[in-house]
């Protein structure tokens, strides 16, 4: 199946952390004495971020379950393990090409072929998201024992013998701010707009539900505010001078729609 390009949209924004925010890296390497869920830093900078991979994937999670009940997917076997046999990870995922071009999910998420089915490549792509300038001097100058972050100090109570299991979870805090981008691929004019109103119906999902671990614990309220939206046909991209379109809202899609027409054949 051969997919075409009509130019990209450029979504750039902030996510605000409301209460601390847990993304869990991993423990090896672990010292005595050390916290026990550390969070997920850049190797050079040490500070902490928002990896694109925890954003799609909550993303992509809260949008297939608002619209399970409409696309008839709720309890389907369209449903395969990503994660282990220990720790199993079930998602929509579509059998083949074809499938997931008429699927609102896969369509922007990407499906992998099964028995023979052909993957379909994502139409979105999520960049990891890094602390603002100003948080990271804000966070320079926090005394906590850590670099940009906070301990959080919890007690797991045994139900049974009422033994008291105490940890330690780092967070980034409350206040934090974080840049992030996403590029969606405008592939044919008939289903961009539904694909972009499905990605805004996604972070406002995420801003109702959390991000990260431990949401149902307080960990991960976040606030995401879109700060420009871009349509960049590829045409533009081709010349010396690049031609965008700018929008403040995913509600003025007609006008960055506009944007790509004439661009495809099949419009």
């Amino acid at each position: 199946m051969d997919k075409n390009i009509l130019g990209k949209v450029q979504i750039n924004g902030k996510i605000k952390c409301l209460t601390g925010l847990h993304i869990g890296a991993s423990k090896e390497n672990m010292e005595i004495g050390a916290i026990d869920s550390p969070v997920v830093r850049d190797p050079v900078t040490r500070q902490p971020y928002i990896p694109g991979s925890s954003l799609k994937g909550k993303m992509r999670s809260l949008l297939e379950r608002a619209l399970s009940v409409e696309l008839g997917i709720a309890g389907t076997t369209k449903r395969r393990n990503i994660g282990t046999r220990n720790n199993e990870i079930w998602i929509h995922v579509c059998d083949s090409a074809e499938d997931a071009l008429q699927c609102p999910i896969c369509r922007i998420f990407g499906s992998t072929g099964h028995n023979g089915g052909k993957n379909f490549p994502a139409r979105l792509a999520v960049r990891d998201a890094y602390l603002t300038g100003d948080s990271v001097e804000k966070l320079s100058d926090i005394d906590t024992g850590l670099q940009y972050t906070e301990w959080k100090f919890e007690n797991a109570i045994d139900r049974v013998t009422s033994a008291a299991n105490p940890r330690q979870l780092e967070r980034v805090p409350r206040g934090a701010e974080f840049d992030f981008e996403l590029i969606y691929n405008v592939e044919d004019l008939h289903t961009v707009e539904e694909d972009l109103k499905n990605l805004a119906l996604a972070i406002d999902l995420i801003t109702l539900d959390s991000l990260g671990g431990h949401g149902s614990r307080g960990y991960g309220k976040v606030d995401i505010v879109i700060e420009c939206i871009k349509g960049i046909p590829v045409e533009s991209l081709k010349s010396d001078t690049i031609i965008a379109v700018e929008i403040k809202s995913l509600k003025e899609l007609s006008s960055l729609i506009t944007t790509f027409r004439g661009k495809s054949s099949g419009a």
